[in-house]
């Protein structure tokens, strides 16, 4: 199946499937997901709307379901953890239109959810904002590289490899 030709319902299977996989990886994973360093593996998925930008929605959803059944901070964890989403992955959805490099994907992994879920934790937890933004930034290290490395793993089984033209630039072969 090309990632161009797919139709409205392959799309809703796979938004479908994507959710309920980060739903499951944060719950296989919640043990070290929502700690002081929160290295929240799910995360990593944020990555798949650089390949598939219909999944920008889906993603930030999957959060706020996430945070509904396990983090436990009420409406604001569950609506901010929505935006955080949306707003993360709609940063990697620009950086492949701008076709710039798919590591940058680890700048916004990286930074949206650590320097915008303290907002609304420092407030629920009464803590001060800059340790945990440090503290989520570290812990989103580690789900930044594993999305990076998740979309060259399926750029190749894909067959979208990037081919060098001439005078520098790149483009996808399909």
């Amino acid at each position: 199946m090309k990632k161009e030709n797919i139709s409205a319902i392959q799309k809703l299977t796979l938004s479908a499937m994507v959710m309920a996989l980060y739903v499951v990886i944060l719950y296989l994973t919640q043990s070290f997901s929502f700690g002081a360093y929160q290295i929240r593996i799910a995360t990593s998925l944020y990555a798949l709307s650089y390949l598939f930008p219909f999944l920008v929605f889906p993603l930030g959803l999957a959060n706020f379901i996430a945070n509904m059944l396990l983090g436990g901070l009420g409406l604001p964890d569950m609506v901010g953890g929505c935006i955080v989403g949306i707003v993360t992955t709609s940063f990697i959805v620009g950086i492949r239109k701008m076709n710039w490099n798919s590591n940058l994907m680890i700048l916004p992994i990286i930074l949206i959810p650590g320097l915008g879920v303290p907002i609304w934790l420092s407030y629920c937890l009464n803590a001060p904002y800059v340790p945990l933004a440090v503290s989520l930034c570290i812990g989103q290290v580690i789900p930044a590289f594993v999305g990076a490395f998740l979309i060259k793993a399926l750029e190749r089984a894909l067959g979208l490899k990037k081919r060098t033209l001439p005078l520098g630039g790149s483009e996808h072969e399909r």
